[in-house]
């Protein structure tokens, strides 16, 4: 059983961030950073839960995202503020150092927050995201990748205004391309229809005024900082290529890689059990 509740991390603008967490030791925490950004942190529950015991596990929404705080100002949702909210998060509940997950858009949070306050981070798992930017021939060898998420992006093909069941409608369209195995899918829909979706970052994304997550230079400035990494990645993975792990990991020392096969960007759904099992033997 995890306990919930809404934490206040700002005062101007006011922000509150919804967050679940267990009673497993503090000096064994792990925040957990989830996508989207506008997805909340349920999708990525299970299995990470069965660390509850061994583990102080914090789950957060962003501001703007699922329970937490949303109708701010379109200015308001930067990947600095979110890092300035995870902070004051583990201040508020007294969390000196923690282990850090980041998943997809989330793991381009943590190498931010793993740059701005190493001194806070003990461990930093990279799930299904990357260090270096994507390039724009990563799948040229794998024709079948722009088909499938052209069909995602179609949602947005008649430019609508940005809201919660569009992005809904985007998660579900998405499924193909984040889910290698059949078998996974129905478990990956029933997730989603219980995600708390919004639209707060799409606006500015869309708008153009969102600015990058990823921090310029990071292979190097991570490098440098001599942290224990772990790159978690689906050897099919379709938004971020697994081969960028692989090379991150060749580079950055202390960096470990887990590829995983037969398995996409929803690498914790298509395969749990090996999933779970790369973040215990990095964490202990």
């Amino acid at each position: 059983m995890l306990i919930e509740e809404h934490v206040p991390v700002c005062a101007e603008p006011p922000v509150r961030l919804f967050t679940a967490r267990s009673t497993g030791p503090a000096d064994r925490a792990l925040l957990v950073i989830h996508g989207g950004p506008d997805w909340d942190h349920s999708y990525l529950r299970q299995p990470l839960e069965r660390l509850a015991d061994t583990h102080r596990l914090v789950f957060a929404d962003l501001r703007g995202c699922g329970r937490s705080t949303t109708g701010l100002p379109q200015q308001a949702y930067t990947p600095d503020a979110a890092v300035a909210d995870l902070l004051a998060l583990l201040d508020a509940l007294r969390i000196e150092r923690t282990d850090v997950l980041g998943f997809s858009y989330g793991g381009l949070l943590a190498q931010r927050l793993a740059l701005a306050a190493p001194h806070r981070i003990r461990r930093l798992i990279i799930a299904s995201s990357s260090i270096p930017p994507v390039p724009d021939n990563a799948y040229e060898h794998w024709p079948e990748v722009a088909q499938l998420q052209a069909t995602g992006n179609a949602v947005w093909a008649d430019d609508p205004e940005p809201s919660p069941e569009l992005v809904r409608a985007d998660a579900l369209a998405g499924i193909p391309a984040n889910i290698w195995r059949p078998e996974a899918c129905p478990e990956y829909r029933r997730r989603l229809e219980q995600v708390r979706f919004t639209a707060e970052w799409t606006r500015p994304y869309l708008d153009g005024a969102l600015p990058p997550a990823r921090p310029q230079n990071s292979v190097e400035r991570l490098a440098a900082l001599g942290l224990p990494i772990l790159l978690l990645h689906g050897r099919q993975d379709m938004t971020f290529p697994a081969t960028l792990a692989e090379q991150s990991a060749a580079v950055i020392p202390h960096a470990h890689v887990a590829i995983l096969d037969q398995a996409g960007h929803m690498t914790h759904i298509d395969q749990p059990e090996a999933w779970l099992d790369a973040i215990s033997t990095f964490l202990d």
